[in-house]
């Protein structure tokens, strides 16, 4: 019972998963049978003149095969008898469809018989390089490669004559002659020229894996291999940590970084900037948020300015080793906030001849219409709030 219902279960064909042109239904059947797909789809392609018959039995192959998919090992190949056989059953076959009377015509059935298996013949290259077919034509232990090219020949002539005769009798004496030129050179080049393109194509595409590769290499030379030398000749933890933080902020810059090199400056481009500097002066932490962005002109650079004045008292006063920065374009307004949990101050007890706050900070943000607004008292941090109104241009 078992083995019976195994031989139920390999009934039809598995579809091919790979090397197939449409589903793998003809790569399936060809698998099978033992013989090349290219003959498995001209039969398809013969029974599709006979009213589209080859196209529903496709179909319906297709979805009874639905759940066989994969790539198995190939049947042996059929010998000589086998394939005679199956030449024999499909001939058969379309006999017994014109004696029932579902015909769509002799005139185009038998010339596309012999024109589908005839150009069936000529692009089986069996064991032939298809970029030295030409050569093969000529070598004495080709025997069979040029007998197969011969009889597709001789098919395709045959097809194309009764076409031309019965189809287009007016113009197929003009038209045949050319015809056949072309079939014979696409036939003949064709595969020669698909295999130049396609190393052509896998030659690119290995030398632009290189180039990347190449690039990759010499980014991180330039980059991290010289950051870790430098962390190797360093025994401060704290300025190891830095050179690692800002190294890793590069990288990571360099490898997500979407804007084009050749735009204009933004002004999270130049917020990260400070942001650099003041790490690398300070040996502090600087986290940067944006949200948004918009192209830097005379008012963004006031308030980049004045952020990189907020960041320097921050490092220097506020005794922290971390700092904030969160900026925001809207559609009405900028805004960039930085703050700190340090030692905060009282804004009130500034002495007035020290204008870090009041002309760095406050007097250069009302200058482009903006304002400053400082919130800090002793022991809280420290936090400015940078606006600046007026859309993005």
């Amino acid at each position: 019972m078992r083995s019976h219902t195994a031989q139920q279960g390999t009934a039809l064909p598995a579809r091919r998963e790979r090397g197939r042109l449409v589903a793998g239904v003809a790569g399936g059947i060809a698998d099978q049978l033992g013989i090349p797909d290219l003959y498995v789809r001209a039969a398809f392609l013969v029974l599709a003149l006979v009213w589209g018959l080859g196209v529903i039995l496709y179909l319906v192959l297709w979805a009874l095969t639905l759940d066989k998919t994969g790539q198995r090992e190939p049947a042996p190949a059929a010998d000589g008898e086998r394939r005679a056989a199956y030449v024999l059953m499909f001939i058969g076959s379309l006999l017994l469809l014109r004696s029932l009377g579902i015909w769509s015509g002799d005139g185009w059935v038998w010339p596309g018989l012999a024109l589908s298996f005839g150009i069936a013949f000529l692009m089986d290259r069996g064991d032939i390089d298809p970029r030295s077919a030409i050569l093969g034509l000529f070598d004495p232990q080709s025997g069979r490669f040029r007998a197969r090219t011969a009889i597709g020949i001789v098919l395709a002539v045959i097809g194309v004559s009764i076409f031309a005769n019965v189809a287009a009798p007016a113009v197929g004496a003009v038209l045949l002659a050319p015809l056949i030129t072309g079939v014979g050179m696409v036939v003949l080049f064709g595969p020669w020229v698909w295999k130049l393109v396609a190393d052509l194509g896998a030659e690119r595409r290995q030398r632009i894996r290189q180039e990347e590769r190449a690039d990759i290499a010499a980014h991180l030379h330039d980059s991290v291999l010289q950051t870790l030398a430098l962390i190797q000749r360093t025994d401060d933890s704290r300025r190891m940590v830095t050179l690692a933080r800002v190294q890793e902020r590069e990288l990571r810059r360099w490898l997500y970084d979407t804007s084009p090199a050749d735009g204009p400056e933004l002004l999270s481009a130049a917020l990260q900037e400070e942001a650099d500097r003041v790490e690398h002066t300070f040996d502090v932490r600087v986290q940067l948020v944006t949200v948004g962005d918009r192209p830097v002109d005379d008012d963004v650079r006031a308030i980049i300015a004045a952020t990189g004045e907020s960041l320097n008292n921050a490092a220097r006063h506020s005794g922290t080793d971390r700092i904030s920065v969160y900026s925001e374009v809207g559609r009405d307004a900028t805004d960039v906030w930085i703050s700190d949990h340090g030692v905060g101050f009282d804004p009130t007890a500034v002495a007035g001849d020290r204008h870090g706050i009041a002309a760095s900070i406050i007097g250069r943000m009302e200058s482009k219409g903006g304002t400053a607004t400082i919130s800090s008292a002793p022991g809280e941090g420290t936090e400015v709030h940078l606006y600046l109104g007026g859309e993005p241009r």
